[in-house]
This record gives C-alpha cells, structure tokens and sequence, in this order.
C-alpha cells in the first residue's frame, strides 16, 4: 500500500489474536493490526512474535504502532521491518519531525488523537510520508482532561467535531486521505451509517471500525445511489458539450460541482 487505495471500511484486529487475523482482513477492506489500544503492554511482546510470522497479503494490512517516542513503539517499528509490511498507522501521532525520520519503506497513516496532535494535523499531513491521517475521539478528549466525547443524544460534542474537520481539511490541504474513527456503540447500526454517510459526503476516504458487523454498513454508507450515479455521469457527460459554466436539470454546473461528480463515480467503483 504505497498510497491510500484500498476500500473504505479498516477494521482493527488486535495483534494478540492472531487466530483473528485472517478472518478480519477477509471481511473488511484492510486490515489493522493494532499493537497498541488492544494489547496489554505485557502481551505486546507475543504479538510483535505473532506479527512477524503472520503473512497476510501487504496491500491490505496496516500495522498500528505505539508512540513513536516509547520503548513499545520502538521494538514495534523492528517487529514491522520483519515483516513485508509497509503500512504503518502512529498511535498519538504529535512531531512531524519524528514521523519524517521513519524509513522511507514506511507509508505512514498519521493518527491525530490528542489536542498537540490535532494542532499539529496541518505539518503533518505535509510530510512526503504520510499517506493519510486519522482522528480519534476518546483520546483527544482525555488529552484535554475531559471523560465523554459524546453528548447523552449519541452525537459527539462541538469539540469532537472540530477536531474532525480540522484533521480531514488538513488532509485534504496535502492531498492525502483522511479515515473517520471508529463507532464503539457496535449495535448502534443506525448512529454508524450516520455517521459514515457523513463521512463519505464531506470527503473521508474511509471509517475504521472495530467490530465485522461494521464493515458492511460502511460499504454501504459510502456506496452511492444508483440515482446519483446516474446523475454524476449525465452531467459529465453534458460538460463535455460546453465550455465554462453551463445549466443542467436547473442547476449551474462549474468546476466543484464537476469534482463532486467525478467523486461520486471514483465511490461507485467496487
């Protein structure tokens, strides 16, 4: 994965689970085997063992790794260079110069879940090896000494979603991907199509989830109508007979609304 190409739904699988390892990235679009959340730091150095002996095609594996300034993320970064895979995700991703010292085999998913990490969104979506950065609620909000990210209706609080913004137009400044974070409420099927439906309107290339059941509400919530499809390649099909500005259906058409529907083709695409 030299660049951000695979589908939109990543499902994370802890790396002390190997047995697990398969059958995730089998069900999903990618993949992430996570070395930090979900692992106990006494079991980190049994999954590092189990990583390097696991053999899973490249394309569609991304390796979360701890802190980059810590011991964990240390020996996490040898365990990956053990392996064929290329693709790492920076738990709590904070110093654009320590990302752009990593190797550069690495392809980097930049993880800003902290307040410095959000700040910083902007220097390190810049960097040559970021492939892509990723927001993360419950750490970002325990950075700054809060405990719930999430108002009592299930929607998340103004500073959760300034966060998001921030982080996705950073991406979007440098071209790179942008990922939505997870949904924890693994039965809240309808607040998760929400929330990925929005992700996939405003530009999110993809949603990480946490749980099988999640992955294919994500397909379907970035999957886009047959209407709109029909519509996107109408109206592509329409600027090719003029020059400039033009109406269609009643409404101007310009350049955005022209990106808008080669957006929404590129999403249509299994």
């Amino acid at each position: 994965m030299n660049a951000f190409s695979v589908g939109p739904a990543l499902l994370f699988c802890p790396a002390d689970r190997p047995e697990r390892y398969a059958k995730a990235l089998e069900r999903s679009d990618a993949v992430i085997i996570d070395l930090e959340d979900a692992v106990r730091p006494e079991a980190r150095p049994e999954a590092r063992k189990a990583l390097v002996v696991s053999g899973l095609d490249p394309n569609r594996v991304v390796v979360r790794v701890n802190p980059l300034d810590s011991e964990d993320g240390a020996a996490d970064l040898d365990a990956v260079a053990r392996t064929a895979y290329r693709t790492i995700m920076v738990a709590k991703s904070e110093s654009p110069p320590r990302i752009a010292e990593l190797s550069d085999e690495l392809a980097v998913i930049a993880l800003c879940e902290t307040a410095r990490g959000v700040v910083e969104a902007e220097r390190i979506a810049a960097l040559d090896n970021v492939i892509a950065l990723m927001w993360g609620a419950e750490d970002l909000v325990a950075s700054l000494g809060g405990s719930s990210s999430r108002m009592p209706d299930g929607g998340y609080r103004d500073v959760a979603r300034a966060a998001r913004s921030r982080v996705l137009i950073a991406a979007g400044a440098f071209g790179k991907a942008a990922v939505d974070t997870v949904h924890l409420d693994i039965a809240d099927h309808e607040g998760l199509a929400r929330e990925a439906e929005d992700a996939a309107a405003v530009g999110f290339a993809a949603t990480a989830c946490i749980h099988p059941d999640q992955v294919e509400i994500i397909r379907r919530a970035y999957r886009p109508d047959l209407a709109l499809v029909e519509w996107a390649r109408a109206v592509l099909v329409a600027a090719d007979r003029h020059d400039g500005v033009f109406a269609f259906e009643g409404q101007m058409v310009d350049e955005p609304v022209l990106r808008h529907a080669r957006a929404v083709l590129a999403r249509s695409v299994d």
